[in-house]
């Protein structure tokens, strides 16, 4: 376990680099200025509003974006992980001009819906599918038909988990110590105003990880639940992985309680595998949904799943509506990225990519004793600003164990920005590669986080590892860049 740096030390460097974002930024201060009196917060979504102030971008292009100031940085925020295609890919820059040509809305169906389906369900191991057009609206269906299926009002989900701004899940996303009730019986929590509480108490609440909790917690509601809502890899918190044998344990208790197992896989989907959690894990839920990567840089959601399910959209039991479902753009350009860009191959290198990504950020934590580790797989990593591994919410927040450190996960983050790397902000998120990324973008990443290291610590450049003979993905790498060096 690494050692953190003296507070007064973090504080010194915050105030130091967050000079230095003004002094490089001053158009978006202007921008977000100018966009507070139309925009509450000064921006499009509440997510984007982050200290000390947020970037307004201008252009991207392959792994590189530009802010409004002119300012390059190499991208790994992504979008929230949309961008796995990368900025202006030329198929999908070719794929939106075609499509724009001939036409991009008729609400009614085109040859690219069907096709994309069927590319979905084989991908994914679906038997049907809609769309939507967002992973908010991909939850939301999901969830209102399993509730249909069931004739179940109530549902569970994970505690600490996101899975969109609709009612039944804004609940228990970020709960504090004083409400959140015992691990045991954890307390139905609303996300701020607006939702009534006869809905709120409707989603109950179980840990990440603990799958005798959520066989307690069905058991003492037993007929109650239609469904359990997750993602497999939880990813609100950074990055949290599944315990050998969790999901599979999850999936025996949803099982035996007669209760759907639904997986969020807006985040994991075409990012983490081709095929994406199932692929990697081996267990299949009864629906998944998705949304992000799989559009390919457009609007898009959906879900599927077992066919006996999805026949209650069908027979119109359950209502599953919307005018731009399966919108022409956004179908074509999604075809697209699932067959042509976001093909096995590009897995592949993506993997390596990441696991040089993470290899060179570990060797760091290590050489200068940080108080931090890695995770991650396909497009997905993340530094955790936490001295061990964590198993859920609670640690991640503090409560059950040192969880993730704010003050030094924020002062990365401007690090990483005045250094020429766009990571995502806030301390519960992670970094997504695409397809375009390259060696080059990977050591600059490491680059940035090694003189972080270096100056929150105040060593001397240390001699890392050598990184150019490739590790076991075990190991956390495949190379990497080496960084012994580089410059002060």
């Amino acid at each position: 376990m690494g050692q953190r740096p003296a507070q007064k030390r973090i504080e010194a460097l915050t105030t130091v680099r967050t000079q230095l974002v003004h002094e490089r930024t001053p158009k978006s201060r202007e921008w977000r200025e100018r966009s507070l009196k139309s925009l509450p917060l000064g921006v499009p979504s509440s997510f984007q509003d982050s200290p000390p102030y947020p970037i307004f971008f201008e252009r991207g292009r392959g792994s590189r974006v530009w802010d409004v100031d002119g300012n390059e940085y190499a991208d790994f925020h992504n979008g929230f992980g949309v961008m796995c295609v990368g900025h202006a890919h030329p198929r999908i820059v070719e794929a939106i001009a075609e499509r724009a040509a001939i036409g991009t809305h008729f609400a009614q169906p085109v040859a690219e819906t069907t096709l994309l389906a069927e590319e979905i369900c084989q991908r994914f191991q679906l038997d049907q599918m809609r769309f939507t057009n967002s992973g908010t609206e991909a939850t939301m269906d999901a969830i209102r038909l399993a509730r249909g299926v069931t004739g179940r009002d109530k549902i569970v989900k994970i505690e600490g988990s996101y899975h969109g701004h609709h009612e039944s899940v804004l609940v228990s996303i970020r709960p504090g110590r004083d409400n959140m009730g015992p691990r045991e019986h954890p307390a139905s929590v609303a996300f701020g105003k607006g939702t009534p509480a006869d809905v709120t108490d409707l989603t109950l609440i179980v840990p990440y990880n603990d799958a005798e909790a959520l066989d307690g917690l069905l058991a003492a509601h037993a007929g109650e639940v239609a469904a359990l809502i997750m993602e497999p890899v939880m990813m609100n918190v950074g990055i949290i992985d599944p315990l050998p044998g969790y999901l599979a344990a999850v999936r025996e208790v949803c099982t035996r309680h007669g209760v759907l197992l639904i997986w969020d896989e807006v985040k994991t989907g075409a990012t983490i595998a081709h095929g994406g959690a199932e692929e990697v894990f081996g267990v299949a839920p009864d629906l998944k949904c998705f949304a992000k990567a799989v559009g390919g840089g457009l609007p898009f959601g959906a879900f599927g799943g077992r066919g006996e399910l999805m026949e209650e959209v069908a027979k119109d039991g359950v209502p599953q509506l919307g005018t731009f479902n399966g919108n022409p753009l956004s179908a074509r350009v999604g075809l697209v990225a699932m067959t042509e860009v976001l093909t096995h191959d590009a897995y592949k290198e993506l993997n390596r990519l990441n696991d040089a990504q993470l290899a060179g950020c570990q060797r760091v934590i290590d050489a200068y004793g940080l108080p931090m580790y890695t995770t991650g797989t396909g497009a997905k990593g993340a530094v955790m600003y936490a001295p061990s591994p964590l198993r859920d919410y609670r640690e991640y927040a503090g409560f059950d164990a040192p969880g993730v450190d704010a003050d030094l996960s924020y002062l990365s983050w401007l690090y990483e920005v005045t250094e020429g790397v766009f990571m995502t902000p806030g301390i519960d998120e992670q970094w997504t590669l695409s397809v375009q990324h390259t060696d080059e973008d990977v050591a600059s990443y490491v680059h940035a986080f090694e003189t972080f290291a270096r100056e929150v610590t105040g060593k001397d450049l240390v001699e890392l590892p050598d990184a150019a003979t490739p590790a076991s993905r075990d190991e956390r790498g495949s190379g990497g860049a080496r960084l012994s060096g580089l410059p002060r």
